[in-house]
């Protein structure tokens, strides 16, 4: 009716009726010309995901000087490598036709009952955890928590976490996760060997496959011997064994006394790491009691999907004397400004930017969510449901056994917890089928042996079925009559528990749901996400993630599939894994992608040992050095050294670029021995180099490699291929410019994508063929992570953004990512100077800002610019890196210009404050930069004793009053006070 009376005005005429026939005649003249086409409803995702609004572009582009994004585009991207066509991609579909689509890719999956074991149990998952964490964005979205004074929920979270292994384990320290037990596995054995410098291995034969072949690649790339056998046979004498791995309870379930094993190895300084069974430790005698000196395993069990093999949290404790060899990150209990317990990183002279390739491992290893997710369960059930859980698990595994046994087959194990190893009466040909009639998975040996592993989801009920798979004439009722079934209890033999454990209070006070909420709730709380504001983190690239990509995560046809199923009962994941392969290969140039890399660093090592086995597949072993710029990412030197490289800095010159010149000089020097160049594009320093076709030419002449680390990714989808322009082998980071979110520190995902001639160099598994092809190369490259393919569950996100983005999206999404940062520099460049820029003046999808005068002027460093951001509720872009006193922005393509402007008016306020201190009205000491961040207690304290106003402190701007104020829990956290007092569990509760 609005629109029909202003046609009206216009025409001149007086009412509406005289108005309609023009009207009418509009429409038909529109109809015509338009043949009753309808809005097209394929656009809708990409307007949702992508932040700035069609005239917002427009307007970002007028500031920095371009009419259209194609022309931005062709200003900021190399004509010689810019990809002129469309990717070969699907239209792209919405949001619910996705999700019935994904849906029905689920359903082919068969969900059967799985009681295969080897580390993955299926558990009852507490849906209050599910709903408010594993699904929740305030738990999903925040980045590692490096800037600890808004992130002191999830560091608790995960103080919990270390809390729970150290009490279960028996040992002193524990780290805040690792990526799986696999992996944790490898890491022990490294440390051990960095430990005593002794080049020997020796792994127990009845340690899970998939962990000794994670082993095995590992021990390849550092140059270690490793050997496989009967762990009670091992002879340390000669003092050149670095460590010695066993499994408890075994591989099949076994559990055996090891006092012996291990005081024989202690005598000849040999360490002893041991792989177990959290769940079992609930019960079984902990590792410490037997003197091991490192523990690793999986935290699955404690309240995580199986997700066909991840995300997981991988654990790993140790004795305090190792504990500056530890990888990962480790969270500490340190002091903040006013003398408060506050929890931070500790040991982080150890990461990786800092050691660079003196790295001991790699920092960005971690499972933060899902470790999250393990200590809350524990938080849940508290000590006495953990007990009542593993209790009943083994009162099972004791009356299934019986029951076994009673008709005529035989266990194997004298003693277990949850695992027998059965040799049937039947013919193992008989028991399978008998196991497909009740869709059931066992695990069956090469000797004819029949696994069987129960856990916390198993009823008498599934017991029944199998006495039934094995003839056993008998139930559960009956068995439980004879109650000689127990005599083989844990609980009445010498390997039971008698120290107790999680006493801390907080896992003895959140039993009821109303207080586990409320507890979750208030760790939340204490942490920025991306639901609060932008997290500018350049090249971490902290973007949406959106609701519908995220639901498929929790469909039970992904959740609940044990990754060593048939191959034939995932049908659903493989449909998956092959278009999103397919997907990445089109955006990315390359031929064939390998799933198997759970984190971004642990794609790059795969990547490098792909290189490595290539080279020597051809008669080039001694092909080791691997030249790097100086602006890499510090994984890269980490992963070289962890792959057995020799790393080479590269100069880079002052606009940021690599240095030609020396790069030309190094590839001379090494010519011989060179095995790539591991190279970051665009630059780690934000730049599209013009030379990257000329450099890969370089390389490939001088008989290298180029591995592309892809973390910045997100400024090429659609613009330029990787391939295409001379890369041999790159990692993607899924959980940066393909949606995954990080989760608080991890799960990460890092598929590798590789040229043809390096695809029989993927990874491989000893249990499940991954290669897609029957060409399982174990003995060529061997597994990098404990699962065939990785973090299978995660996958649906990164699959669902392509398919709802679609060719156009994804270029669009891209140019976005390149004009807001664009944008951002040219709205800050009057108060702050961009470090780097292209020969046209413009970066690529991020930026420096250069604030290291700022400490000769006003004693202002970059770390105080990030404190001082919390009170306007931002977190701090990247700080200190590449170049040390800078900091490094990333806007990414899914935060609006208001969203940009509100960032950019906190820097250019935060300016302002700088200009006080040097001009006085600020004091160089006692001012709101140096004193930040203020929390609530602080501003609203009888006592304030600084030389500003309160309002200063916590209002510095109009934008941060009212609901938008987001408090930090914690004052600014006090390091030295955390690294001289290293505390890594729960702080006693202090009475009163």
């Amino acid at each position: 009716m609005l629109h029909i009376l202003r046609l009206a005005k216009c025409k001149g005429l007086s009412n509406k009726n005289s108005v309609l026939p023009h009207v009418r005649e509009l429409t038909v003249k529109t109809l015509d010309r338009e043949k009753l086409k309808v809005f097209p409803r394929n656009e809708e995702f990409q307007v949702r995901h992508i932040g700035p609004r069609e005239h917002e572009q427009l307007e970002m582009l007028r500031t920095i000087g371009f009419k259209s994004l194609d022309e931005l585009t062709k200003a900021a991207v190399p004509g010689k490598i810019l990809y002129q066509k469309d990717l070969k991609l699907e239209q792209p579909t919405t949001e619910y036709e996705l999700l019935k689509r994904i849906s029905q890719i689920s359903e082919k999956n068969e969900i059967w009952r799985s009681y295969i074991g080897m580390g993955y149990n299926n558990c009852c998952i507490p849906h209050t955890i599910m709903r408010n964490m594993f699904e929740n964005p305030g738990w999903t979205t925040q980045y590692t928590p490096y800037q600890p004074e808004i992130s002191q929920g999830r560091l608790e979270g995960l103080l919990n976490y270390q809390t729970m292994i150290c009490d279960l384990t028996g040992l002193e320290v524990a780290n805040a996760s690792l990526l799986d037990e696999g992996t944790a596995a490898a890491e022990a054995l490294a440390l051990a060997h960095r430990h005593n410098k002794r080049k020997r291995l020796f792994v127990s034969d009845k340690v899970h496959p998939q962990t000794i072949s994670v082993i095995a690649t590992r021990a390849t790339s550092l140059g270690l011997d490793l050997e496989i056998g009967d762990i009670f046979g091992v002879d340390t004498s000669a003092k050149d064994i670095a460590a010695i791995l066993l499994q408890y309870p075994d591989t099949s379930g076994s559990v055996y006394a090891f006092d012996d094993v291990v005081k024989k190895a202690h005598t000849d300084d040999t360490l002893v790491c041991a792989a177990a069974d959290l769940l079992a430790l609930a019960i079984l005698k902990p590792p410490s009691e037997f003197e091991v000196d490192i523990c690793v395993g999986t935290s699955q069990r404690f309240g995580v999907p199986l997700g066909y093999g991840g995300p997981h949290a991988g654990f790993f404790a140790c004795r305090q004397k190792l504990v500056r060899l530890m990888p990962g990150r480790m969270i500490g209990v340190t002091k903040d400004f006013n003398g408060q317990d506050a929890y931070r990183l500790a040991l982080q002279t150890r990461e990786q930017h800092i050691r660079r390739d003196k790295a001991t491992s790699n920092i960005c290893t971690a499972q933060a969510l899902l470790a999250n997710m393990s200590a809350m369960y524990a938080v849940y059930h508290g000590p006495k449901g953990i007990r009542n859980i593993a209790d009943r698990v083994h009162l099972l595994t004791l009356i299934l056994a019986k029951g076994l046994e009673k008709a005529g087959n035989k266990v194997n194990n004298e003693h277990f917890f949850d695992t027998i190893k059965v040799s049937p009466k039947m013919s193992l040909k008989t028991i399978k089928e008998n196991a497909s009639a009740f869709k059931i998975n066992f695990r069956y040996y090469e000797d004819g042996g029949v696994g069987i592993s129960l856990d916390e989801t198993t009823t008498e009920e599934d017991i029944n079925d199998m006495y039934k798979i094995f003839s056993a004439c008998t139930t559960v009722e009956e068995v439980s009559k004879d109650e000689t079934y127990l005599e083989r209890s844990l609980l009445l033999s010498h390997f039971v528990r008698e120290t107790p454990y999680l006493e801390h209070p907080v896992f003895n006070s959140h039993q009821s749901e109303t207080r586990i909420v409320r507890y979750m709730k208030s760790l939340e709380n204490k942490d920025v996400s991306l639901v609060h504001s932008m997290i500018p983190l350049g090249s971490c690239t902290m973007k949406l993630n959106s609701t519908t990509e995220m639901m498929p995560c929790s469909l039970r046809g992904f959740t609940d599939i044990h990754p060593f199923v048939p191959i034939e009962q995932t049908k659903g994941y493989q449909q998956l894994f092959s278009e999103l392969e397919q997907d990445l290969c089109a955006i990315t140039g390359y031929d064939s992608i390998s799933f198997q890399p759970n984190s971004g660093a642990q794609g790059e090592y795969a990547g490098l040992r792909a290189i490595q086995c290539y080279h020597e597949s051809n008669g080039n072993k001694h092909r080791q050095v691997c030249l790097i710029p100086t602006s890499a990412h510090g994984t890269n030197p980490a992963s070289a050294q962890m792959a057995g490289m020799q790393v080479k800095p590269i100069l880079v010159q002052k606009d940021g670029s690599v240095d030609l010149a020396h790069l030309i000089e190094m590839i001379d020097k090494y010519k011989e021995t060179l095995s790539c160049l591991m190279i970051t594009y665009p630059s780690t320093n934000g730049v599209f180099e013009e030379t990257i076709g000329d450099v890969c030419s370089m390389v490939h002449k001088a008989g290298g490699q180029v591995y592309l680390d892809g973390a910045n990714m997100n400024a090429q989808v659609g613009l330029c291929r990787p391939g295409d322009y001379g890369s041999d082998v790159s990692h993607l980071n899924l959980h940066k410019t393909f949606c995954i979110p990080h989760g608080g520190g991890g799960p990460g995902m890092g598929p590798i994508g590789v040229k043809r001639h390096l695809i029989p160099f993927l990874p491989s598994h000893p249990v499940i063929d991954c290669s897609g092809n029957g060409n399982n190369n174990v003995k060529i490259s061997g597994a990098v992570s404990a699962a065939p393919f990785g973090s299978s569950a995660i996958l649906p996100i990164s699959w669902a953004y392509i398919k709802m983005m679609g060719p156009k999206g994804l270029r669009k999404a891209t140019q976005v990512a390149i004009l807001n940062a664009n944008y951002m520099s040219k709205r800050l460049e009057t108060y702050y100077k961009t470090l780097y820029k292209g020969k046209t003046g413009l970066v690529a999808h991020e930026f420096i800002l250069d604030v290291r005068d700022f400490k000769k002027t006003a004693n202002v460093e970059a770390a105080d610019i990030a404190k001082r951001l919390m009170d306007y509720g931002f977190h701090a872009p990247t700080m200190s890196w590449p170049v040390p006193g800078t900091l490094m922005i990333e806007p990414t393509e899914s935060e609006d210009k208001k969203e940009l402007d509100r960032f950019c008016n906190a820097l250019i306020s935060i300016r302002q404050e700088i200009n006080d201190i040097e001009s006085g009205k600020l004091d160089m000491v006692k001012n709101p930069l140096k004193l930040a961040p203020h929390t609530q207690e602080q501003v609203v304290s009888s006592t304030w004793d600084r030389p500003y106003s309160r309002e200063l402190a916590a209002f510095p701007a109009p934008f941060v009053k009212g609901s938008n104020k987001i408090w930090p829990s914690v004052g600014r956290i006090d390091d030295t006070y955390g690294d001289k007092n290293l505390f890594c569990t729960c702080p006693p509760v202090l009475s009163g």
